[in-house]
């Protein structure tokens, strides 16, 4: 019990926030980059595009490893450091899976990039906007609350789209590709960008936790 009204007397460590507010802007910047790649593909540009994802993919490991050290030297934290470390790690994951859609690309050389993995682009862009207001209003969750809910719900809709985005791309893919190599190199691309867009919403699902914990 002591320590508990301690907990809630004691100020809050802040620098957090500020820092989860960075990876969320690391998402936005892979997100316009990964969708620049697949709507104008060309493989030179794709390898230059692909470089400048890995870049900020470093970037979020950089910054993922400062969150846990301030995990272990901070006193009080906002949220339970296992919330804190379970949304960081799902943030990384979302740079991740955006770096390996990339990467196949640049490894795979496909001859051409499906408009599906356009319209999934403009959905992580979609997506990544959402989540940069949704961790901004961390900072003020109880007064927030409300708000920030419906940025969750949004970022289930969005998930909800890619995949039946994803679900039409590979009917039609078995339909009108002939070229197994071709087959088996796009549905790898496009698997990698519907899991970004998966692991957008989860974000959205580690935000709700800590509403339900701390509203």
């Amino acid at each position: 019990m002591n320590n508990t009204i301690f907990n809630k007397l004691s100020p809050k460590e802040t620098k957090f926030f500020p820092l989860l507010e960075e990876f969320a802007e690391i998402i936005m910047q892979v997100s316009t980059l990964i969708t620049e790649c697949v709507t104008n593909y060309q493989y030179d540009a794709a390898l230059e595009l692909f470089k400048k994802i890995k870049e900020q993919e470093r970037r979020g490991d950089r910054l993922l490893a400062d969150i846990f050290e301030k995990l272990n030297t901070t006193f009080i934290t906002p949220f339970d450091r296992e919330d804190i470390h379970n949304l960081a790690n799902t943030l990384d994951d979302v740079t991740d899976n955006i770096n390996s859609c990339a990467k196949r690309i640049v490894m795979y050389h496909p001859i051409k990039i499906p408009e599906s993995a356009v319209k999934l682009g403009r959905i992580l862009i979609d997506g990544a906007e959402i989540l940069k207001k949704a961790v901004k209003k961390l900072a003020t969750l109880k007064k927030d609350a409300d708000t920030l809910k419906e940025y969750c719900n949004q970022l289930h809709l969005f998930e909800n789209e890619a995949d039946d985005i994803y679900e039409s791309f590979i009917i039609d893919l078995f339909k009108t590709e002939t070229d197994a190599v071709e087959i088996i190199k796009l549905k790898e691309i496009m698997h990698e960008l519907e899991d970004a867009a998966d692991t957008i919403e989860k974000v959205g699902k580690v935000i709700k936790t800590i509403i339900v914990k701390y509203a």
